[in-house]
């Protein structure tokens, strides 16, 4: 793998764990909510769960499990 690439997936991994982040404080700001929004926690919690798949992915590219 060239540098630039990366270069780049370090900086696509970066801006994936922060809006994972994000979304954690977004979910527990609504569970905290009397009568919060069920179908936006909901919403929230699958896109948390893809972001969790496309951190994992770029992880693998940056640095790949090999068995030898």
């Amino acid at each position: 793998m060239m540098a630039d690439e990366e270069r780049e997936l370090r900086a696509l991994l970066e801006r994936l764990k922060q809006e994972h982040r994000d979304l954690d404080v977004a979910i527990e700001a609504l569970q905290q909510m009397p009568g919060s929004d069920q179908l936006q926690m909901a919403r929230f919690k699958k896109r948390k769960l893809g972001l969790k798949d496309r951190i994992s992915f770029v992880e693998d590219q940056i640095c790949p499990d090999i068995i030898a």
